[in-house]
């Protein structure tokens, strides 16, 4: 499905799980004017539900753990499924409920949908050193030394998405979203209190720590290209930024900013890098625009300004 890219998502009556998150916020935000948006997520905190309020969108409280989505209108055009187990300490069994049987229950549900947007991981592939990893390259428990059953549950996940596109005929896409970030958030974020608070940054003794980071500036804008490449077998596609950066590279480029040198620490558990190959988003979608180090600089002037406020 090499169509041209589409600019916008207008006019649309859209789904997406997990809003209130990191990732699906500014998606969120980005989709509010044109479209009806409705927000699934715990919603525990009644700001988060007044704060979509005010943007237009509708927020409908949801726990993936429970399953039951027979309250959830069934007429959705486009679903967006961001959400996922934050609880890095779950079982097994926990995952299969959240991520696998919550797959499979939504796609079911919305089945109505022309298109259907499972957001994935680059947790997904085994470990490939500073090679660039292809669409259909090995998977392996990637991120098991720190978070021990989240590489299991997005494969899992993937796995009832791609059987749920084919068991309901909806048009699905399966984006392998690798090292997403914005203002204040991502792993270069995290790196950036880190550095800010004097704390050792984790390197990996043997692996060269290559990632691809995508700003949310480029994940709203490939979004509504990835949309339209869902299909019947579902479409897999490395969802990152163009650019390929080592972590100590942006870790420095941080400390530069800041005037302040990161302090690194050799640990065999460390993450591993996931250097993605591009080409296959970057014929569907166009490229990406925002290069690392201004995403960067953005991201230590907001923090930098809510310092002197």
């Amino acid at each position: 499905m090499d169509t041209a890219p589409t600019a916008r998502l207008e006019g649309e009556r859209i789904l997406v799980t997990g809003a209130t998150g990191l990732v699906a916020g500014p998606v969120v935000r980005a989709l509010a004017p044109d479209n009806d948006v409705t927000a699934l997520a715990r919603l525990r905190d009644p700001a988060d539900r007044d704060a979509l309020q005010a943007i237009g969108v509708t927020p409908l409280p949801f726990d993936l753990a429970t399953g039951d989505f027979d309250d959830l209108p069934d007429d959705f055009t486009v679903v967006l499924h961001f959400a996922v187990d934050r609880n890095y300490d779950a079982d097994f069994d926990s995952q299969m409920t959240t991520s696998a049987e919550a797959t499979g229950l939504l796609m079911s549900r919305v089945r109505r949908a022309r298109s259907f947007l499972q957001c994935s991981s680059n947790a997904v592939y085994q470990p490939a050193g500073d090679r660039p990893v292809i669409e259909t390259d090995e998977l392996g428990d990637h991120h098991r030394l720190q978070y021990p059953t989240y590489s299991i549950g997005r494969i899992m996940a993937e796995a009832v998405a791609r059987t749920g596109a084919r068991v309901f005929g909806l048009p699905t896409v399966i984006a392998r979203l690798t090292v997403p970030y914005g203002s204040v958030w991502g792993f270069p974020a995290r790196h950036l209190r880190s550095i800010m608070a004097g704390e050792p940054i984790l390197i990996h003794p043997d692996d060269p720590q290559w990632f691809t980071p995508l700003h949310e500036v480029d994940i709203v804008a490939t979004l509504p290209a990835l949309v339209d490449q869902a299909s019947v077998p579902a479409t897999v596609v490395n969802w990152a930024g163009d650019e390929q950066v080592r972590m100590e590279e942006w870790c420095r480029y941080l400390g530069d900013l800041l005037g302040v040198q990161p302090v690194f620490e050799v640990s065999p558990n460390a993450f591993r890098g996931v250097r993605v190959d591009t080409t296959k988003r970057q014929r569907l979608t166009g490229p990406t625009t925002m290069d690392w180090r201004t995403g960067l600089a953005g991201m230590v002037e907001v923090v930098q300004a809510e310092q002197v406020g």
